[in-house]
């Protein structure tokens, strides 16, 4: 039990003090700008490539493609608008979505279309 009420004193080194510290703003700075540049290219560069190829995919669609809602919905479109596609589900069967729904196109027999499976 005696080690949990010791602690650990810890000396600075000299010429470190807050009067003498040179280079210290510097190197405490160099970390962020690192972590920073780690979290650009790891995630942020990789979610706006994505979102502009997505926003490209949807503002190319057009009559007679098949694609999939983002809730999992097969259809062919029959109708474009700005915001709304008209799907067609079944026959004579129609829904309408929201243009941002659209997960992406999709093959005719039932897998997505960029599926590059042998």
């Amino acid at each position: 039990m005696y080690f949990l009420l010791t602690s650990t004193a810890y000396a600075m080194a000299p010429g470190a003090g807050a009067d003498g510290g040179q280079g210290s703003g510097l190197q405490a700075i160099i970390p962020l700008v690192l972590m920073f540049g780690i979290f650009y290219f790891l995630l942020i560069r990789p979610q706006q490539k994505k979102a502009r190829e997505q926003k490209e995919m949807l503002n190319e669609l057009k009559r007679d493609e098949t694609v999939v809602t983002t809730g999992g919905i097969y259809g062919k479109i029959t109708g474009v608008t700005d915001t709304i596609i008209t799907l067609e589900i079944a026959p004579n069967v129609r829904i309408k979505v929201t243009k941002s729904s659209i997960a992406g196109k999709a093959s005719t027999e039932g897998k997505p279309a960029d599926d590059k499976t042998k």
